[in-house]
Order: C-alpha cells, then structure tokens, then sequence
C-alpha cells in the first residue's frame, strides 16, 4: 500500500491547519483534506506541484507500506 505523507510534511514546516497548507500549496482544501487522509491520491501533475513546492522530490511525498 502507497500513502502520502502529507500530514506529517505539513507538522514538520510548523503549519498547525490543513487549510492554510493548502492554501499555501494553493490547492483546494477539501481536496487537500482527502490528500492528507490518503482518502485519495494527488495525480502525478499535483503531486508535481506539490513537491516543487515545497522543494522535495516526489519520492519524499509517498510513503511505502
């Protein structure tokens, strides 16, 4: 199974609210909300962003259990 690790990236940079993460990242907050529950997966072209956002590789955002 393949989860983000949104939430923990998120606690990590000091940001105590999704939303404003997600506004940071500039992305809808309800889905970013499903993004960090891993209720969904980003698409690559989202996962793109994200990660070029916050200056990591995509690789960083997954986590392999």
């Amino acid at each position: 199974m393949v989860k983000n690790r949104l939430l923990e990236i998120r606690l990590k940079l000091g940001y105590r609210y999704a939303k404003d993460f997600a506004e940071y990242l500039e992305i809808n907050s309800q889905q970013y909300s499903r993004y960090e529950s891993n209720k969904s997966q980003p698409t690559l072209e989202t996962a793109y962003k994200i990660a070029k956002k916050l200056n990591i590789k995509i690789e960083d955002l997954i986590e392999e259990q």
